[in-house]
């Protein structure tokens, strides 16, 4: 008798996932350098304009700062685990992560040492600087829950274009000076990164560009005499093993004069969670959507740490994922970096590492990061909004030309007050006015980006409602002005009003709005998002099917297609044999 057994389905295999493939060694080597370099700079700031105890730095600073790196690194690596497993995909790469570079000088220079050149008490000083990184910690929190509503109806030009003006202002220009001024190391350095990076061609051996490329600049460096032997003795006296502990009382003592502080913390907390919010549409862009809320909650709970635990300088997400992701950086390059620098910082191997390496080698990593978060901007937005990505770039142009001035006349003995706006303004430097465009950048690219490009999309309703907001942020000194305050810039507000007006009356005549050409519509097809895009919700928290998304108004910013939600991403197969 023929006897039928029903046959148990198969079980379904997980994909299988590696913590490390052979590109998360070149991502490594280039996000650790670029956070080695920051961290040796912050170290010198304490050290050498502050006059913070060595004691204090080595084994209380830079420990606290080494707990937040690798709790937020570990954080990112999980979150980018956790979207390959969702959309079954192998090429997810981390979101990069590391001590905030424009804050690590504005908490030095604008908060800490005027209370230091005052007091002469570089640990008040201290004190009031991580009062400060705990409230833009705080700052950063409520964005969480505000931020992703500005991405969503956003256009992708303003977000891209505010980003690619800190790449070329804050990241590449002072490494390109740097660079200049020991060409003959740097640009063998800079060279090996493109080549190896933005080409096609590997090195005998499949050799990690970066790690090539810093040998190389080393060698040359060490070679040419650049480098001096005798620093490295006195570097390794510094090293020795130190864990944090709770500095409440320190914190809670800095908070006790908490109103001369919120003047900068407030603009600059809402700078770091715009700035988060372009590189988390920079990832999307790139092809990994995450979820922005967890992205910011993430960045400030890592300010509140690392406050918690001693250290002034708040980490943030980094400019530069799509960067590492070129380089084929998945996630164990985020696990290595975070791991491999705290431990550097728990046994504070800074002075020592900075005596091994040419600066000049370490560099060039930061101008190939700026060169291609810039040239994102331009690829991934609609060719119609060219301008809107150089208009969102100009304020922080003019901000950083602004600290280029500023530090040329410190160096003088002198200061833009003393010289007089007309003393300037005669030798053909428009001071006042660029520091009125670059103060608030990032809010002021975003707001003059998207100004642009509604204007360009002929969608006046929405223009008239971004410079209605320039407005009321220009009003409160959120922008365009030096503090916060009632009426902080009043004839700048009154521009942005008769702008909302222009823009009413020309929505009055019902024009219809731009067509997307075929190239456009691939473009969104292919990235999701531009001026005429339809924009899906906020990537959810949860695990499991992505939901269906929703359209909004054409305009809005850039997120996953329909399509791309609903279909699965095939693996990448050559992660997957790495």
């Amino acid at each position: 008798m023929l006897s039928l057994r029903r046959t148990a389905p198969a079980e379904k295999r997980p994909m299988p996932l590696p913590l490390w493939v052979r590109g998360d060694t070149n991502a490594f080597f280039g996000l650790g350098v670029n956070v080695l370099v920051n961290v040796l700079t912050l170290t010198g700031l304490c050290l050498g304009v502050l006059k913070i105890p060595a004691d204090d730095v080595f084994h209380t600073i830079l420990p606290a700062l080494g707990i937040a790196l690798i709790a937020g690194n570990i954080y990112y690596a999980y979150l980018g685990r956790r979207l390959a497993l969702r959309e079954g995909r192998q090429d997810v790469t981390a979101m990069p992560y590391g001590p905030s570079v424009p804050h690590m000088f504005i908490v030095v220079f604008v908060i800490m040492l005027p209370i230091y050149l005052k007091t002469k008490d570089p640990l008040l000083a201290w004190k009031a600087g991580i009062a400060w990184a705990f409230i833009i910690g705080v700052i950063v929190i409520i964005g969480a829950f505000i931020g992703p509503y500005i991405r969503r109806y956003a256009p992708r030009a303003a977000l891209l274009g505010t980003l690619a003006g800190i790449s070329v202002s804050f990241i590449s220009m002072r490494p390109a000076g740097q660079m200049w001024d020991n060409l003959w190391i740097a640009l063998p350095v800079f060279l090996l990164l493109l080549i190896g990076l933005m080409t096609d061609l590997k090195l005998p051996g499949n050799i990690p560009i970066g790690l090539a490329a810093l040998l190389v600049g080393t060698a040359i460096g060490w070679a040419g005499g650049a480098m001096d032997g005798s620093a490295i003795s006195a570097a390794a006296d510094d090293i020795t093993f130190a864990l944090p502990g709770l500095h409440l009382g320190t914190l809670f003592s800095g908070l006790s004069d908490v109103a001369p502080l919120l003047a900068t913390a407030i603009p600059l907390g809402v700078y770091n969670f715009t700035e988060g919010m372009s590189n988390v549409e920079s990832a999307a862009a790139a092809g990994d959507n995450y979820n922005l809320r967890s992205v910011l909650l993430a960045d400030g709970a890592g300010a509140v740490i690392g406050s918690a635990l001693g250290s002034p300088f708040p980490p943030a997400v980094y400019v530069g994922h799509p960067g590492w992701k070129k380089a084929g950086g998945r996630t164990g390059y985020s696990l290595a970096t975070g791991a491999v620098i705290a431990l550097m910082c728990f046994l504070g191997m800074f002075s020592l590492l900075g005596a091994i390496f040419p600066v000049a080698a370490i560099v060039p990593i930061l101008l190939y990061i700026g060169l291609l978060i810039g040239a994102q901007a331009f690829q991934l937005s609609p060719k119609a909004h060219a301008a809107a990505v150089v208009a969102a770039l100009v304020p922080n142009l003019a901000s950083w030309a602004v600290g280029q001035i500023d530090n040329a006349l410190a160096a003088a003995g002198t200061s833009a007050t003393k010289v007089g706006e007309a003393g300037l303004e005669s030798s053909g430097v428009v001071y006042h006015g660029l520091m009125v465009l670059g103060q608030g950048a990032i809010l002021a690219g975003l707001i003059l980006g998207a100004l642009v490009a509604f204007v360009i999309d002929k969608r006046f309703v929405p223009a008239a409602g971004v410079a209605l907001a320039g407005a009321a942020l220009s009003f409160i000194g959120l922008i365009h002005a030096p503090k916060i305050d009632w009426n902080a810039s009043g004839s700048v507000s009154l521009g942005y009003l008769f702008a909302a007006v222009l823009c009413g009356a020309f929505a009055l005549t019902r024009p219809a709005p731009r067509e997307p050409d075929a190239e456009e519509l691939a473009l969104e097809r292919l990235h999701g998002g531009g001026s005429s895009a339809a924009a899906a919700p906020e990537p959810q928290d949860e695990q499991g099917p992505d939901p269906v998304p929703e359209t909004v108004p054409a305009g809005a910013g850039a997120a996953v297609l329909p399509d791309e939600a609903t279909e699965t991403a095939e693996p990448d197969k050559s992660a997957a044999t790495d």
